[in-house]
């Protein structure tokens, strides 16, 4: 049994949940394989209304989940709230996506020949999922895995069993053939590796970090299971001269610091010309000292606690690194203390930092960011793009010009014109380049490409 603690109250005891082992987890993957032809030749009409049922439940209960939500991860209620709203859209998307599963009918090169071209599911599909986005990205895997008729192993993170557990709950009354979806709550190095090694498992979809990511293509695609990687990001917001200061102050606090950094969309790294620099980190001062962290359920909090205590120690040891490399630490960066004995920290601001410094390079993944001053437009994008990582990237400017240009040559999956890097709608594609992502596109309707084979058939009239 594993205890699942609040970061806010590391008293508050929010429940205790089993951990499976190896032989468990064998069992919950032939239970899936066996269930995925029947749920399959179900047809689209009764996963489409198993889909809706589930989004309208999520709905219903968003406050309630949203708040258990926020008790084990740590985030403040109105985002807790909001990620379950999410989660229920999702559901209610792929209900529709399910009806609107398409072929082809073309015309062969042959006379008397015919060419359909199918879509079918992929089989068993296991899923793996972070603790940051406890309940919207299991949502966004878990829907159109079973909208296009596959059936699911389902492993969360470890740090958040009370979302999983209550979001699979919701799914077991959906009228789901019994072993279509499976809940497996475990250690990576027991439930992960089993569901990599399964010859039945014939797609992952995984989001986490980029060394686990790489673990899974040695195992997995040693054995050419279907790969959907979601990983790291080093996000860069670029302010140009012309932007809106207080817009792009705005863009840089909501994506570096909300959700307590916890993103992998998260801006950490400010780009920005000379003609403003100042300016713009006086703004950010001022901003940053509006926000209060404290307890995730209280209604004055902006930014909740880090979700676990060795991540807190990372966040810290980034600090001293960050200082280390001869970076100045403007803002923040220390631990604070609260009426609750929780993970807080104040979130940290790091100026006339240098590209290679690793507080610029390497995902941090809490409250930090660092201020990097650029000579030009061109000089930006340069910087923006030296990155290993590629999943979201940023400007602030009033230049349609610089906008499309940076639109069609920042080097990521995602770009954002004078909005935050985080925060992406769930009805169009979601995914990176370079080491941030691998495989087919999440969300939206290109997530059929990876959930989905395409097979050929010709007939002869």
């Amino acid at each position: 049994m594993r205890e699942n603690l609040s970061p806010s109250d590391i008293t508050d005891l929010v429940g205790l949940y089993a951990q499976a082992d190896f032989q468990q987890t064998r069992q919950a993957i032939q239970a899936a394989e066996l269930a995925q032809p029947l749920w399959a030749a179900a047809g689209p009409q009764r996963r489409a209304e198993a889909l809706d049922r589930i989004g309208t439940e999520l709905l219903a209960r968003r406050e309630e989940l949203g708040r258990l939500l926020a008790r084990e991860e740590g985030k403040v209620l109105p985002e807790a709230i909001a990620e379950v709203s999410r989660a229920g859209h999702i559901f209610k998307f792929f209900a529709g996506e399910a009806l609107r599963m398409s072929g082809e009918h073309l015309e062969s090169v042959r006379p008397g020949i015919e060419v359909d071209i199918l879509r079918q599911p992929v089989g068993v599909v296991g899923i793996i999922t972070p603790w940051n986005f406890p309940i919207a990205i299991p949502a966004w895997k878990i829907a159109p895995a079973l909208a296009y008729g596959n059936s699911v192993v389902f492993k969360p993170a470890d740090l958040v069993p009370g979302s999983a557990w209550a979001l699979a709950e919701i799914i077991s009354r959906a009228g789901l053939p019994p072993g279509t979806f499976n809940l497996v709550m475990g250690r990576g190095s027991v439930v992960g590796q089993a569901l990599a090694e399964s010859e039945s498992v014939r797609a992952i979809s995984f989001t986490g970090s980029t060394s686990t990511g790489r673990h899974l293509m040695q195992v997995a695609g040693a054995r050419l299971a279907r790969l959907q990687l979601e990983m790291g990001g080093k996000n860069p917001l670029v302010v140009l001269d012309d932007a809106d200061l207080d817009q792009a102050v705005e863009c840089a606090v909501q994506g570096a610091y909300f959700s307590t950094g916890q993103r992998c969309t998260a801006s950490s790294r400010f780009i920005v010309e000379k003609g403003v620099y100042q300016r713009f980190i006086e703004a950010v001062e001022v901003r940053l000292d509006e926000l209060r962290v404290g307890h995730a359920l209280h209604d004055d909090t902006h930014i909740g606690p880090v979700a676990e205590e060795g991540q807190l120690r990372q966040n810290l040891d980034y600090v001293d690194i960050g200082r280390a490399e001869g970076a100045r630490l403007a803002y923040g960066g220390q631990p604070l203390s609260r009426q609750t004995e929780g993970y807080y920290m104040s979130p940290a601001l790091f100026v006339d930092a240098d590209a290679d410094m690793r507080i610029a390079r390497e995902e941090i993944f809490g409250p930090v960011a660092c201020v990097i001053p650029a000579d030009n437009y061109e000089h930006a994008l340069d910087i923006a793009n030296g990155s290993p990582f590629g999943l979201s990237a940023g400007i602030c400017t009033r230049s349609l010009k610089h906008a499309t240009h940076f639109k069609r040559h920042a080097q990521s999956g995602m770009v954002m014109v004078n909005t935050p890097t985080a925060g992406v709608d769930y009805h169009v594609p979601f995914g990176g380049t370079k080491a941030s992502s691998y495989g087919a596109r999440e969300q939206g309707h290109k997530a059929m490409e990876f959930f989905t084979t395409v097979k050929t058939a010709y007939t002869h009239a």
